[in-house]
This record gives structure tokens, C-alpha cells and sequence, in this order.
């Protein structure tokens, strides 16, 4: 076997118990599917594993050196990301209640293809993430029993199976919550005003963040 069976145990009871504790992403999957509905929650779930994928091959290819090197390239990127987000949280805040050109589209607030596209771009822009990833995946590994690079692959390929598990799950149950929440006004008033607030929130969470 190319990985440890009692490490890859470990492993996978450790990533549970961190995908059920709300964070970010979960968040960020649950305004998604609040505003969107079911398939914008899953495509929302879709684009942070789709992030997540790059995570383990920067792990895997232990790139975690650049922002020791350059303490300022963490800065940027993690400034990017939260401009990234208080940018979507803004402009759901401006719009709420009024729907947009993707709601007009789908008969929800957020198209299925932005949900993944902003998933994918928040993670990206999460040096934390990356600099998780690259501190966790490392401490299931074992070199003795060689090729490394499977052993990460066999790791990330559950990580993102056990996303898609956790946060998709999440997205799709608050996209039904949503989509009949929707057919009320001022429901989806507070619906946008929480989800733009959430969003907001977290870009300012992580900019502030050291």
C-alpha cells in the first residue's frame, strides 16, 4: 500500500471533524446555494474543491517557500483575495431584493458558472489555505515508504471528495431553503442583505488576519 493505513485513518477522521466546523468556505457555499439555489451551492462547492486540487499540487510541489522567502507576496494575495470578496458582498448588497442579469437567467440570484467562478478565485486568493494545505497534507505523509507524490495524491483526492461530501451537501440544502425563501420579497431581501453580509465579512476577516 503506497500510504500508511493508520496515518490515512488519521488523516481522513481529522479532515471530517475540520470540514463539519463552519468556516469560510462552508459560508461562503452556504450564501451561494441561499442566494442561487441547490445548483448554484453545488457549483459554489464545485469551484473551492477545483481550488483546492491547486492547493495540494503547490503542497506537493513544496512551493510553501515563497512566502517565507518573500513575506510580501502572502500580503498581496491575501489582500486580493479580501478585496475579492468585500467586491461581491458589496455588490449583492447594492442589489438585493432586485435580482441581476444572472437572475434574471436562472430565477435566482447567482448563476451556477459565477458561484464556481467565485469559489474557485476565493480559495485561490486564500494564501492561508494554501499555506494550511501545505503544513497538514505533509503530516500524513511518510517517506520511507516512498513515492511521495502518490501519497499527496491519494490525500488531496480524498480532502476534495470529503469537500464535495461536506460543503456540497451544505449548498444544496440551503439552496431549497432558499429557492422558497425566494418567492418572497422581503425574504430575499434579508436573504441578499445576510449573504452580502457574510461575504463582506469574511473579505475583512481575512484582510485583517495576520
Amino acid at each position: 500500500m503506497p500510504i500508511d493505513p493508520h496515518l490515512l485513518a488519521l488523516f481522513t477522521v481529522t479532515t471530517i471533524v475540520a470540514m463539519i466546523t463552519p468556516g469560510p468556505d462552508m459560508l461562503f457555499v452556504l450564501g451561494c446555494g441561499m442566494r442561487g439555489g441547490p445548483r448554484a451551492g453545488l457549483l459554489a462547492t464545485a469551484g473551492v474543491a477545483s481550488s483546492e486540487a491547486v492547493h495540494v499540487a503547490v503542497a506537493a510541489a513544496g512551493l510553501a517557500a515563497l512566502f517565507e522567502a518573500v513575506p510580501v507576496a502572502f500580503t498581496i494575495v491575501r489582500i486580493a483575495g479580501a478585496a475579492y470578496l468585500i467586491y461581491l458582498g458589496v455588490q449583492i448588497l447594492r442589489n438585493r431584493g432586485n435580482g441581476d442579469l444572472d437572475a434574471a437567467a436562472t430565477g435566482g440570484g447567482i448563476s451556477g458558472r459565477r458561484a464556481f467562478l467565485s469559489g474557485l478565485m476565493t480559495n485561490l486568493l486564500n494564501p492561508k489555505m494554501v499555506t494550511f494545505t501545505i503544513a497538514f497534507l505533509p503530516q500524513f505523509i511518510d517517506p520511507a515508504l516512498g513515492q511521495v507524490w502518490l501519497q499527496f495524491t491519494i490525500l488531496g483526492a480524498i480532502l476534495i471528495a470529503l469537500e464535495f461530501l461536506v460543503d456540497g451537501t451544505v449548498g444544496v440544502l440551503a439552496g431549497r431553503i432558499g429557492g422558497w425563501l425566494r418567492t418572497r420579497h422581503a425574504a430575499r431581501r434579508r436573504i441578499d442583505t445576510a449573504t452580502g453580509g457574510i461575504f463582506v465579512g469574511l473579505g475583512v476577516k481575512l484582510a485583517v488576519d495576520s
